[in-house]
């Protein structure tokens, strides 16, 4: 759904893996899009939409392939400048009259790419570069009206143009970090051939939402089931500078949040325009965690009972018209849906509806990215300690604790995940690092401190990098690092004499370890 009063790109999506990642990327230069499937938008739907560009994602088939994702070809016709990526370049290619075939030599990862600077996207850049390749299949021959833009060893059409027709396409990928100035190339596309000025700022987005929220919700009330993680966080500031005391917070701490991290929380609302209500359920929680290890039975636990906990604290509050939901945009593209209407599955509302009294949901920050959202954040004056969170797991540390779960163990691994956040902190890495936590094992084993023989636990430290959290490589700590992480934990923490730090990517690991 195109933004009011902002620019738009339309990015159609034919299956590939990085679809988020070129939103993100046009994003960042400031300009507003949105990733459709090509099976969900019609060429009429493109008029009406009227956007200052479309981008072609990759896919992972052959276009000349029975079943393979296509398009209308019409919409070359519309006089909207185009750009297709990998696939999409080749889509382009195969629609317009030119020639698809499968390459002598494939190209997998980063290729020297040699480019000409008579085309709009590279005129500002190097000649030769690091390109990002994917491909089997490859351009053979070119369309009529249009130039080769660029070509490696192997491949003749690395990128193709057509200037007149405003018509681009690149083989490789520019939205990958390994792809040398691949965001300047976007950016040249957006800015020198869509005619984009960069109008999407989160100070604007601010601004249209808490106008639109006010509108949609008038006097009515407010349900919002506040996790304290970033999402749920900042829409509770949004939906704060929007409608104030209609706004009721219900935030569940099921005793299972980080050290300090529920008081954090409730100070980090204290002097907002809400009703914050916080329910200190650990004893009720714990009562049900007792006896129990199997990871998945401690997620159905939690997830139920804090629905339970939720509908009773909701009852007290009696009707509500609108229940709020944290949704952000990799929910919706991942649901594949498209559909305003669809629920988001998590933990700490799945199933509300079918419990709580409300006449609709919305979800504000359902078109914002990750990285977005912590800007909006920023922008709402929220604390730092919650823009910046460290993403968490619903049923939180109760599935960071090996085992049955017990006063111990938790209060152990509070204290040791506290530290290594703490040393991470310092050494400066905090914003740099996807995700970092400690896991308390349920290994014991034999360790010497003075002259006393211990058998304790083993504590496990776990730091990764992500863009998308579906794939992740181990964090390259410094060992200093480390060192003083460990060093720290043994001497501070009772109980732990051992700390090893976990060296395995997604996959074939997750990146949580149950």
């Amino acid at each position: 759904m195109r933004q009011k009063g902002h620019e738009y790109i339309l990015i159609i999506d034919f299956g590939g893996q990085y679809n988020q990642l070129i939103a993100r990327r046009v994003r960042e230069c400031s300009v507003y899009c949105e990733v459709i499937s090509y099976k969900s938008i019609t060429l009429e739907q493109i008029k009406e939409l009227k956007p200052e560009g479309i981008i072609f994602t990759g896919g992972p088939q052959s276009v000349y392939g029975e079943g393979a994702p296509t398009i209308d070809k019409e919409i070359f016709e519309l006089d909207i400048p185009i750009l297709g990526i990998c696939y999409g370049s080749q889509l382009m290619a195969h629609l317009l009259g030119g020639s698809v075939e499968t390459c002598k030599t494939s190209e997998y990862g980063k290729t020297k790419t040699y480019y000409n600077e008579e085309c709009a996207l590279f005129g500002a850049l190097p000649q030769e570069a690091v390109s990002w390749m994917s491909h089997t299949d490859y351009i053979a021959f070119l369309p009529d009206g249009f130039k080769t833009a660029a070509h490696t060893d192997n491949c003749p059409t690395a990128a193709m143009y057509n200037e007149e027709r405003r018509l681009y396409a690149v083989q490789f990928h520019p939205e990958v970090n390994h792809t040398e100035n691949g965001l300047k190339m976007l950016d040249a596309f957006l800015k020198k051939v869509c005619g984009c000025v960069g109008d999407w700022t989160m100070e604007n987005y601010a601004q249209t939402a808490i106008r639109e929220i006010r509108e949609k919700v008038g006097s009515g009330k407010v349900l919002l089931a506040l996790s304290g993680g970033v999402d749920s966080s900042v829409l509770a500031a949004l939906l704060s500078k929007a409608v104030g005391s209609q706004l009721t917070c219900i935030f569940v701490d099921h005793g299972f949040m980080r050290k300090n991290e529920g008081d954090e929380v409730e100070a980090a609302f204290s002097g907002w325009d809400v009703n914050f209500v916080r329910v200190n359920a650990k004893e009720r929680f714990m009562a049900r965690m007792r006896g129990v290890s199997d990871p998945e039975t401690k997620r159905r636990i939690i997830g139920e009972e804090f629905i339970r906990v939720f509908e009773e604290e909701a009852k007290k509050i009696g009707k509500v018209d609108f229940l709020a939901q944290g949704t952000i945009y990799p929910d919706v593209i991942e649901s594949g849906s498209g559909d305003a209407a669809t629920i988001k599955s998590h933990h700490n509302v799945g199933g509300l509806p079918d419990y709580v009294d409300f006449k609709e949901i919305i979800e504000p920050l359902r078109m914002l990215f990750k990285d977005e959202t912590r800007k909006l954040g920023q922008e709402l004056k929220l604390s730092e300690t919650l823009v910046w969170r460290q993403p968490f797991p619903g049923p939180g540390l109760a599935i960071r604790i090996m085992g049955e779960i017990t006063d111990e163990k938790l209060q152990i691994l509070q204290d040791a995940d506290y530290i290594f956040r703490e040393e991470i902190a310092k050494a400066g890495l905090d914003r740099s690092i996807g995700q970092y936590f400690a896991v308390l094992t349920n290994n014991r084993s034999v360790g010497v401190m003075g002259d006393f023989r211990t058998y304790d636990y083993t504590l496990a430290l776990r730091a990764v990098t992500t863009t998308d959290f579906m794939t992740a490589d181990f964090a390259r700590i410094p060992y200093e690092v480390l060192e003083s992480s460990s060093a720290r934990i043994v001497n501070e923490v009772k109980s732990v004499n051992r700390v090893v730090y976990d060296v395995t990517t997604k996959p074939p690991a997750t990146i949580e370890w149950e």
